[in-house]
């Protein structure tokens, strides 16, 4: 079997990847290990917490002990199904912050700079747009109007959504038309990839229409290792119907396998740290020590609340409830099932001398964690709220040279100096915007942290026992310059010292964005398949963001 380019994973980026290549007319195979994204469960959005723990959908990874969370083990959702994560993940759409990019490029990913990325995120989005009186007139200069993903923002139904922005305000924050526009410092409705009431994944967007075009092919099965010859990629090793098989690719074999399992697929193909190779008996091809390194990830916590009154989506948490959101989804696509129900957040910073946003928060109107657990109390609700740019740094690693073995995962969570302090302030700054008149009106009392928890001790020990994974792994294959002795891969995404092969995903991010990856990701497999075929959009040089301009000395 053979084509011109082999992907490995139908992920955001994979599948974006797949769909641009083929539509220039190349011939394209992608390799999925998954099975079919038709299922209810991933389609309806309010039923975001049941595939990402469902082993059919989800590769089950969990993280080594974590020394910083207590010696607890967090998962490690990825989406093992068609779309890849974007198949079972919260479907927040947000593109992180312009600087965040400008930071890629000082350091060494050169071409990737906001103004480079900036085409690609306008020719990806279908924007639905989302004016408000309250909250300002988004600019569309900065949106696309026509691409494959459809963005929407949520109907805020519930008055909760509203009463958090106005809260945010009061303490002295300003609304923002538009997140993911000129304007990330604020608060404001945050969008999704959801159309017309159902998940807008990666294999709807992409996939599917790569396929469609006869140049793409899909092959299930599980990449063992990419066959390198003579110091060039050549194939793909999968194991299928209990034998292994060989996909040939006559230009490049891409892997866009994940930040978990890109790195973990080098590595057994002999790409990465010579030492730890060996010890696990496999031959070193080229000895790339920052494969696996550089692992990053969004941390948060929950603060909860208790609701005064019954306006809170715990009126469904119960069997009866559950069927009628269900029956409304499944006959007209509309109702609580048709939302992921994080429809209003914001990006602030944690302090004065900080450029632009580091403390992220999705608000949800009702208290319960991601595996559906709701709190004792009844009526809640709850803001996800943690750091965005810490600076621990984790890694993948080989269990085994067994291809079908889990790699050992470790996020070292809470080891930079400064993490404790960032989570103290994101804790004690959404404390005060619900202290405001316009949320306190809805509370009843804290639950979580707890009234009791106050000091810094007292917080950064329920920070230990309660923080968890906002499921936004990356890093593990760094884009640098080809000199950089830890970089992974160069700024066209070629892996250095092997000829025809590429990591596509978000592996390849040299620092963690502000804010959900689905995005972004999705830009990086539409960005990187121009690398492929030597073309390039105009960058965008007339798009400015919004600084504060006290930043030096003012935290809002």
């Amino acid at each position: 079997m053979r084509a011109d380019y082999v992907i490995v994973g139908a992920g955001s980026a994979g599948s974006a990847l797949a769909f641009r290549l083929a539509e220039a007319g190349r011939r394209v195979i992608v390799i999925e290990q998954g099975g079919s994204d038709r299922g209810p469960l991933i389609r309806m959005p309010g039923a975001l917490s049941y595939p990402m723990n469902m082993p059919r959908y989800d590769w089950g990874f969990i993280s080594e002990p974590e020394p910083g969370l207590g010696g607890r083990r967090l998962a490690t959702p990825r989406g093992k199904v068609l779309g890849g994560s974007s198949s079972i993940n919260g479907m927040v759409y947000v593109r992180g912050h312009p600087r965040d990019f400008d930071h890629w490029a000082e350091s060494g990913a050169q071409g990737w700079a906001f103004a480079d990325v900036a085409p690609y995120f306008r020719r990806l989005e279908c924007w639905h747009g989302g004016n408000d009186a309250e909250w300002g007139r988004p600019d569309p200069a900065w949106r696309g109007l026509s691409g494959p993903v459809h963005v929407t923002r949520g109907a805020r139904a519930n008055p909760l959504f509203g009463a958090f922005v106005r809260a945010a305000v009061e303490a002295g924050y300003a609304a923002s038309a538009d997140l993911n526009g000129a304007r990330q410092e604020g608060f404001g409705a945050l969008e999704a990839t959801i159309w017309r009431g159902e998940r807008w994944s990666a294999a709807r967007a992409y996939l599917r229409p790569a396929l469609a075009t006869g140049n793409c092919r899909l092959v299930r099965g599980l990449a063992r290792r990419v066959v390198i010859e003579e110091g060039r990629a050549r194939a793909v090793e999968i194991a299928r119907h209990g034998r292994t098989e060989r996909i040939s690719a006559a230009a490049e074999v891409i892997l866009s396998a994940s930040a978990i399992n890109s790195p973990k697929l080098l590595m057994l193909s002999g790409i990465g740290p010579a030492a730890h190779l060996a010890a696990h008996g496999i031959p070193v091809l080229a000895d790339r020590p920052g494969v696996g390194g550089n692992l990053q990830d969004h941390l948060e916590v929950y603060v909860q609340f208790a609701a005064r009154r019954p306006v809170t989506l715990y009126r469904y948490w119960n069997l009866a409830g559950k069927a009628w959101v269900g029956l409304m989804w499944l006959l007209a696509r509309r109702g609580p099932g048709a939302s992921n129900q994080f429809e209003t957040g914001g990006f602030i910073r944690s302090r004065a001398g900080v450029e632009y946003p580091d403390i992220q928060f999705h608000f949800l109107p009702i208290a319960v964690r991601y595996d559906g657990r709701a709190a004792a109390e009844g009526h809640g609700f709850q803001v996800h709220v943690g750091p965005m740019r810490s600076e621990s740094r984790g890694e993948v690693r080989l269990s085994g040279p067994d291809p079908a073995a889990p790699p050992v995962i470790r996020f070292n969570y809470m080891s930079a100096p400064g993490d404790r302090a960032e989570f103290r302030a994101a804790i004690r700054l959404a404390r005060e915007i619900f202290a405001q008149p316009a949320m306190a009106a809805h509370v009843r009392h804290e639950i979580l942290p707890g009234p009791g928890v106050q000091t810094d001790a007292e917080i950064d020990a329920f920070v230990r026992d309660h923080a968890e994974s906002a499921y936004h792994p990356c890093g593990t294959c760094r884009m640098g310059r080809p000199d950089d002795p830890l970089a992974v891969v160069d700024p066209d995404c070629r892996v250095i010292g092997v000829a025809g092969l590429r990591v596509v995903d978000s592996s390849i991010f040299p620092r963690i964005t502000n804010g959900n990856l689905n995005a972004p990701s999705l830009m990086t497999g539409e960005k990187a398949a121009d690398h492929v075929l030597g073309r390039r959009l105009p960058r965008a040089e007339a798009l400015v963001p919004w600084i504060h301009p006290d930043w030096r000395t003012r935290q809002r």
